[in-house]
C-alpha cells in the first residue's frame, strides 16, 4: 500500500502560510545561490579552503519581519498582549560576520495526529521555491522522532516532488562515521535537509577546556565528533560547514530538544538564520504564529474521538487491598501505599502517605476490611529491602501488593480490547480499513522471556491474548473475518529493543539500543495497514510514547504491573491519527473515527488526568471560552458575509455572563446545558446563536472524551409516526409542561422482593485446579487431562461485615425501614455473608431497575400556560416525586 496525501487540507495550508508569509517582501535571488568570499572568514579558515559552501540570506529588515509576524498572528487569532513588543529572539555570534545578531524564533502548534511533520516538510519546499532558501537542519530529541521524520520524507517524496515540479532535494541523517556528507550539505546547490539528534552535538568542550584536560583521552572524547577537527574535511570541524550555510533550523518537539542551557548553546552553534519550532506541547511559545489545539482539531474532525473503557474491580472489595509504592527516609521514615478507600457512594483506589502508628482503617474512610489488622507497626527503608509491617503480622515488600486481582483485570482488559477490535473490523471491512490494536506493557518479560537455555518463552500477556483469540474465533458474528483462521501466533507481535544476541530487553526509548526497534516498527508501517497482513495486535514497551503512530490504531490498552508513567496525551497520541483505507486514502467519517482507550483506572480518573495534561501542555483550558474564538464567527448581513469581530464578541460575552452561562473569567457554568439552554443574546446577534452554542459545547471536556457504552443503531420507524396514537401523544407533550411522578411504596417493595428472590445465587470467588499427565516420547511432550476441580473460597472470618443498610440507602435514596422490609421479605439475606459487596451491588441494581419501571407509568404531565415561564415544584406526599 502507498499512503495518499491531500495537498488541499486548509488547516495545513494555513500552517504553511503562517511561516511563508513571515518573509513577505523577501526577493528571491536570480541565481538562487551566492558563493561566500574568503574575506568573510578568518585568515586561518581562508588558508585552508577557498569556498565552504552556499548560505541562506535574509534580505528583509527586522522591522519588516516584525510587521509580517503581527499580520500573521492577527490572521490566525493569536492573542498578543502588546503589539509593539519586540520579536523574541536569541542573541548569537554570527559565524560569518563574527558579530552578534538576533536569531528570531517562531512557533507552530499542531495537535498530535494532524500532520505536523508533513507541514514542516512542505514548508521547506515552499520556502525554497518562493525565496531560494536551500539549507535546512531538522533537530530531533530522540531516535524515535528521527525515524519518524525519515519515514515521512520517504512516503511524501513523490507527493512533494509532484507539487513542486520535481524540485531536486537531498536529505540525510548526520552520522559521525560518514562525515564527508557534511561537505556536500554545504557546497551543493540543491535543496538540502539534514536530520540530527540533539545528542549528536550537545556535548562540546571549548579550546580552553581542551587545553586544561591535557592527555586525558576519556575527557577529550566527551566532545561530539561534530566539534572535532577532521582530516577528511581538510582539518576543519564539521560544525564549520554547517555554520557557513546559515541554515534555517527546524526543531521537532522543542520542549524535549532545547530544554537545557547546553542544548540551547548547541542550537546557537549551528549559526541558524532563524528557528522554526513545531510541537503540540510547547513549553515556550516563542512568537507563536499558528495554533491548532485539541479543541480546534476535534471541531474540524482531524483526529479520532476518544472513548474510554474503564477496567477496574468493582465487586472485589471485601478484602483489604494494599500496595507499597514508595519508602522514603529523607525526612523521617515514611511510605506511600495505595488502598481502596470509600469515596462518597463508591470505593476507589487512593494513594496515601503513612508513618509508624497510622491506621489504614481511618485512612480508608473506616472500611471494615481494614479494621484492627492494618496499623503500621514497622517501616524499613534499607535499599533493596524496603517493606512495611502491619499489626496483623502481614509484611509487604516494596512493589508488592495484597488483596489484588491484577491477573484477572488484565484478562478482562485483553478480552475487551480484542472484542472491540473484532467488532470494529467487522464494521469496517467493507470499506477496506484494516484495524490495529496497541498494547502498552512495562516489562518485556510479560510478553516474552527466556528460559535457562536462552530459548524464547511466551509471557503471560502473549498467552492471554492467544486464549482470547482461540475462544472468539468460532463466534458466528466473526465468521467474515477470515484472518482469524490464521495461526494465532501470527496475529500478534511485539516491538522491543534487543541486545547483541537478539534477546528482547527493557529500555527507556532514548538509547542507541532502541535504533533497531524503531526502524523495524517504522519500516512496517505500510505493511501493517494491509488487510492481507495477519498481524493485528501489537505489544510494545511503554517507552514507545513518541515517534511512532499508525493511522489505523483503533484500540489502545495499557497493561502495567506498576503505575503507568506514560502521559495520557502520549498514550492516546499513538492512535489519534485518522485511518486510511487500502488505497491509502484518509477516511474522515466521524461516526467511524473513535479511539477506544481501555484504561486500568476509572473513566473519571482518566478524564481528569487527561484534562490536566491538556491544560499544562497546550495551554488549553476546557470550559473557558476565548474572546478571539467568538470574534471569528461569520454571519450574513445585507447580503454580505462578515466576521463578528472583537467588539461583537465582547457584547456576546457580556450577554452570556449576564445570563449566568459564563462567569467573570469566561468559564462555562453548570447552568449551560447544550440540549436545553436557550441563549439570550442581543437581538442583532440572535442569528448566530447556534454558532455560539457550538463554540460553548465544543469547549466542554465531555464533548471530547466519552465514556464507553454499548453502541446501538436507532432506526426511524415511519409506520409509527403516521399512526393516530403517535399524533395524539405528540399533541399532548409538544407544549412546555411540568410533570410529576407518583408511585406506591408497597408496590415497589413487592416488585423488588420478587426480583431479589429471582436474583442469581451469590457465589464466592472460584479457583479452578486442573491436573494433567505428561507423556514424553520421540515426538515431544503430550498432555492428557486427568482431573478438574473447582473450589469456592470462603472468607467468613477474613473481613468485617459492612453496613448494608447505609450502603443501600446511599445508592437508592430509600428509607432504612423500606430497605429492611425488602431484605427480610426476600429471604436471601444469608447470602450477604458469602460476598457482601457483590450482594449489596446486585440488590442496589434491582431496586433501581424496579423503581424506574414504576416511574414511567407514574408520570403525569401538566401543561404550563404561556405566561408561566418556570417550574413550580410542589411536594404533596411521601410517595410522589415532583421534578
Amino acid at each position: 500500500m502507498k499512503l495518499q496525501f491531500d495537498a488541499n487540507q486548509q488547516f495545513q495550508l494555513d500552517a504553511i502560510s503562517a511561516v511563508t508569509n513571515l518573509f513577505d517582501g523577501q526577493v528571491k535571488n536570480n541565481s538562487d545561490f551566492s558563493i561566500l568570499s574568503i574575506q568573510n572568514f578568518t585568515d586561518q579558515l581562508a588558508a585552508a579552503i577557498d569556498v565552504l559552501g552556499f548560505n541562506n540570506k535574509l534580505v528583509i529588515t527586522p522591522e519588516q519581519l516584525k510587521a509580517n509576524t503581527r499580520k500573521v498572528q492577527i490572521h490566525n487569532d493569536i492573542e498578543i498582549v502588546n503589539q509593539d513588543d519586540e520579536l523574541e529572539s536569541w542573541d548569537i555570534l554570527d559565524s560569518i560576520s563574527n558579530k552578534n545578531r538576533p536569531c528570531y524564533q517562531f512557533s507552530v502548534e499542531m495537535e498530535t495526529g494532524t500532520g505536523k511533520t508533513y507541514v514542516y516538510l512542505r514548508t521547506i519546499y515552499e520556502l525554497s521555491q518562493l525565496y531560494g532558501f536551500q539549507k535546512f537542519v531538522i533537530v530531533v530529541p530522540s531516535v524515535a522522532i528521527r525515524e519518524g521524520v525519515l519515514k515521512n520524507i520517504e512516503i511524501t517524496k513523490d507527493h512533494l516532488s509532484a507539487l513542486y515540479n520535481n524540485m531536486p532535494c537531498e536529505h540525510f541523517v548526520f552520522d559521525p562515521n560518514k562525515i564527508n556528507r557534511i561537505r556536500s550539505f554545504a557546497t551543493s546547490d540543491k535543496l538540502q535537509i539534514m536530520i540530527i539528534n540533539i545528542d549528536s552535538f550537545r556535548k562540546n568542550l571549548s579550546d580552553d577546556d581542551q587545553s586544561n584536560i591535557k592527555n586525558d583521552n576519556s575527557k577529550k572524547n566527551r566532545s561530539n565528533v561534530i566539534y572535532k577537527e577532521n582530516d577528511k574535511l581538510g582539518g576543519r570541524k564539521p560544525i564549520e560547514f554547517i555554520q557557513v550555510t546559515s541554515p534555517i533550523v527546524i526543531i521537532d518537539e522543542p520542549q524535549s530538544v532545547d530544554n537545557t542551557p547546553r542544548a540551547q548553546e548547541a542550537i546557537r552553534a549551528l549559526n541558524p538564520l532563524l528557528i522554526l519550532r513545531y510541537s503540540a506541547t510547547h513549553r515556550n511559545t516563542y512568537n507563536l504564529i499558528y495554533k491548532l489545539d485539541p479543541i480546534r482539531a476535534y471541531e474540524l474532525g482531524l483526529v479520532k474521538q476518544i472513548v474510554v473503557a474503564s477496567a477496574t474491580t468493582s465487586n472485589w472489595a471485601n478484602e483489604a487491598y494494599v500496595s507499597l509504592e514508595k519508602v522514603d527516609n529523607k525526612n523521617g521514615i515514611k511510605a506511600t501505599v495505595n488502598i481502596q478507600a470509600q469515596a462518597d457512594s463508591e470505593i476507589k483506589i487512593k494513594s496515601v502517605n503513612i508513618k509508624v502508628g497510622d491506621d489504614l482503617f481511618y485512612k480508608s474512610g473506616e472500611r471494615e476490611c481494614y479494621r484492627n489488622s492494618f496499623i503500621i507497626s514497622e517501616i524499613h527503608a534499607e535499599p533493596g529491602n524496603e517493606y512495611v509491617k502491619f499489626s496483623g503480622g502481614i509484611e509487604l515488600k516494596l512493589g508488592k501488593e495484597i488483596g489484588d486481582l491484577s491477573a484477572e483485570l488484565w484478562k478482562v482488559q485483553i478480552r475487551h480490547t480484542v472484542i472491540k477490535h473484532l467488532d470494529r473490523e467487522v464494521q469496517l471491512q467493507s470499506q477496506g480499513i484494516k484495524v490495529l490494536s496497541l498494547f502498552f506493557i512495562d516489562k518485556v518479560a510479560n510478553y516474552r522471556y527466556y528460559d535457562e537455555s536462552n530459548n524464547p518463552v511466551k509471557g503471560k500477556f502473549a498467552v492471554m491474548i492467544e486464549e482470547v483469540l482461540h475462544d472468539l474465533k468460532n463466534d458466528p458474528k466473526y465468521k467474515s473475518l477470515t484472518w482469524l483462521n490464521e495461526d494465532v501466533t501470527r496475529l500478534h507481535n511485539g516491538y522491543f529493543s534487543t541486545d547483541k544476541k537478539g534477546v528482547l530487553k527493557d529500555t527507556k526509548g532514548d538509547t542507541l539500543a532502541d535504533d533497531d526497534a524503531y526502524k523495524l516498527i517504522m519500516q512496517d508501517k505500510e505493511r501493517l495497514l494491509s488487510i492481507e497482513e495477519p498481524l493485528r495486535f501489537i505489544f510494545s514497551h511503554s517507552a514507545l510514547r513518541e515517534g511512532w503512530d499508525n493511522p489505523n490504531v483503533f484500540q489502545i490498552c495499557t497493561l502495567n504491573e506498576t503505575k503507568s508513567t506514560i502521559k495520557k496525551r502520549q498514550e492516546i497520541g499513538r492512535g489519534l491519527r485518522l485511518p486510511v483505507n487500502q488505497n491509502g486514502q484518509r477516511v474522515f467519517d466521524k461516526s467511524l473515527n473513535r479511539l477506544y482507550v481501555i484504561a486500568n483506572e476509572s473513566y473519571d480518573e482518566f478524564a481528569k488526568t487527561l484534562q490536566k495534561e491538556y491544560e499544562e501542555d497546550c495551554g488549553v483550558t476546557f470550559g473557558k471560552v476565548s474572546i478571539t474564538r467568538l470574534a471569528k464567527i461569520s454571519y450574513e448581513l445585507d447580503g454580505q458575509v462578515k466576521e463578528l469581530g472583537s467588539a461583537g464578541a465582547k457584547e456576546i460575552r457580556e450577554a452570556l455572563v449576564k445570563q449566568g452561562i459564563l462567569n467573570e473569567n469566561n468559564y462555562i457554568t453548570s447552568k449551560y446545558i447544550p440540549q436545553k439552554t436557550i441563549l439570550e443574546l442581543p437581538s442583532q446577534y440572535m442569528v448566530i446563536s447556534n454558532d455560539v452554542k457550538d463554540i460553548l459545547t465544543n469547549h466542554m471536556l465531555e464533548n471530547h472524551i466519552k465514556q464507553d457504552k454499548a453502541e446501538v443503531v436507532n432506526h426511524l420507524k415511519k409506520e409509527i409516526i403516521i399512526k393516530p396514537e403517535f399524533t395524539e401523544l405528540f399533541d399532548k407533550i409538544k407544549s412546555r409542561t411540568t410533570y410529576r411522578i407518583e408511585f406506591s411504596t408497597d408496590e415497589l417493595v413487592n416488585n423488588v422482593v420478587n426480583a431479589v428472590k429471582q436474583m442469581p445465587p451469590i457465589t464466592s470467588v472460584k479457583v479452578n485446579i486442573e491436573a494433567g499427565l505428561l507423556t514424553l516420547d520421540s515426538g515431544g511432550i503430550e498432555t492428557s487431562r486427568l482431573s478438574s476441580v473447582s473450589e469456592e473460597i470462603s472468607h467468613y472470618t477474613s473481613y468485617n461485615i459492612p453496613d448494608i443498610l447505609n450502603y443501600l440507602q446511599n445508592h437508592t435514596d430509600l428509607t432504612r425501614s423500606t430497605l429492611v422490609r425488602i431484605l427480610i421479605e426476600s429471604a436471601r439475606l444469608k447470602e450477604f455473608l458469602i460476598n457482601p459487596q457483590l450482594f449489596m451491588d446486585n440488590v442496589a441494581k434491582i431496586i433501581k431497575v424496579e423503581l424506574n419501571k414504576l416511574l414511567v407509568p407514574g408520570i403525569k404531565y401538566e401543561p404550563i400556560s404561556k405566561n408561566n415561564q418556570g417550574f413550580v415544584p410542589v411536594l404533596e406526599h411521601s410517595d410522589c416525586l415532583i421534578l
